[in-house]
């Protein structure tokens, strides 16, 4: 055990049971020592940055950052409910989607309850999910994808909610929505399912459905989304989840007030109405995600099916482990995701960038390959 994770001695304050033993979530990196400007491409931010529209908000917004923001952003609830179809007093905001999560688990989960998720599945989940002192069950993705059967098969009386990424974080794969609406079905009332779609507007597989319309009529789904990926607006944290009245106003009398900034409201509401932005955002990733797939897989690494905006890559020969190639890349000026974290260590998760960064990538891949 290392000095920073020793349990405190005799007569000291105690953090309650099971939260040293959490490992911190670490975030993409961003800085490579001596390189002034390097390629991120970590974190699955927008390469094309925040829109216009919400960079002008957010500079008129300065004049009222000395003002509490509104307690329940009622001008972006109605955006939000106009921009996709949902009841506005069905929406619960947070500080980033993550904050919903968080939420959601300390609403529902007491000591020796528990949640299900997918092996590879966003590790936000978890870490809240144990704060509460509950398991955390993990079902096998044999083919790197949430199998349904092997979800419903981890779910007992104590199970709470049920977490799905789709499209799934790290690995890029999505459930269809057939799956969906199986996964739900075999559900016991009392447990919640979480639909995550932080990538959904990346999404081009017909079989992919938003589960919206399958929680407008059903009392245990909540979906949520983010601002931080198609719209940019990660450094602003701002998410939403659309969940049964029942689940709203339970949440709201433990969400904090203010939890979502006068910036973020009002960049988010200007993101919202934006439709270039969205476009330009949406075909950049259309266009360079299946290049950037076709060539690594000429590289001979293997790239797994991707639906968000970034690419998986695998590099299962010894010789040339990941780790190998991240090195490279960053000797490079090039930042990308190490998922070892996830359970992955044989794999780097690389945003989809500019055409600029793609083509360094690809290039440095290139010399990789060829070492």
């Amino acid at each position: 055990m290392t000095e920073a994770n020793q349990a405190p001695s005799d007569g000291a304050p105690q953090p309650k049971r099971g939260v040293l033993d959490i490992a911190p979530y670490v975030g993409g990196k961003s800085a490579i020592a001596g390189v002034a400007k390097p390629i991120k491409l970590s974190s699955n931010e927008n390469a094309l940055g925040a829109g216009e529209k919400a960079r002008e908000a957010f500079a008129a917004a300065v004049s009222s950052i000395h003002l509490y923001p509104d307690g329940r952003a009622d001008r972006l609830r109605a955006a939000v409910a106009e921009a996709h179809g949902l009841e506005p007093e069905r929406l619960i905001f947070g500080n980033g989607s993550d904050e919903v999560f968080a939420l959601l688990n300390q609403t529902y989960l007491e000591a020796g309850d528990n949640i299900v998720t997918s092996q590879y599945a966003f590790v936000a989940y978890q870490i809240s999910a144990r704060a509460c002192q509950a398991e955390v069950r993990l079902a096998a993705e044999p083919d790197f994808r949430a199998d349904v059967d092997a979800m419903l098969a981890l779910v007992d009386e104590r199970t709470k909610l049920v977490y799905l990424s789709n499209p799934a974080n790290p690995t890029g794969s999505y459930a269809t929505g057939e799956e969906i609406r199986r996964l739900h079905a075999g559900l016991p009332a009392h447990v919640i399912l979480v639909v995550d779609e932080a990538y959904a507007e990346f999404v081009t597989e017909p079989d992919w459905e938003s589960a919206f319309d399958l929680a407008r009529t059903a009392s245990n789904i909540v979906v949520t989304r983010t601002f931080s990926k198609l719209h940019g607006l990660g450094g602003l944290r701002v998410g939403f989840g659309y969940a049964p009245l029942a689940v709203e106003q339970a949440i709201d009398r433990i969400r904090l007030p203010f939890n979502v900034s006068v910036p973020g409201i009002e960049a988010a509401i200007a993101a919202l109405g934006d439709e270039a932005h969205q476009k330009a955002s949406r075909d950049l990733v259309a266009e360079w995600r299946p290049r950037l797939i076709q060539a690594v897989r000429g590289f001979g690494f293997e790239v797994l099916p991707a639906s968000g905006n970034f690419i998986l890559i695998r590099f299962p020969d010894a010789k040339r482990p990941a780790s190998a190639a991240q090195d490279y890349l960053q000797s490079r000026g090039i930042i990308v995701r190490g998922v070892a974290s996830y359970g992955l260590p044989d794999c780097l998760r690389v945003t989809v960038g500019t055409a600029d960064q793609n083509r360094a990538v690809l290039d440095a891949l290139s010399e990789f390959a060829a070492r």
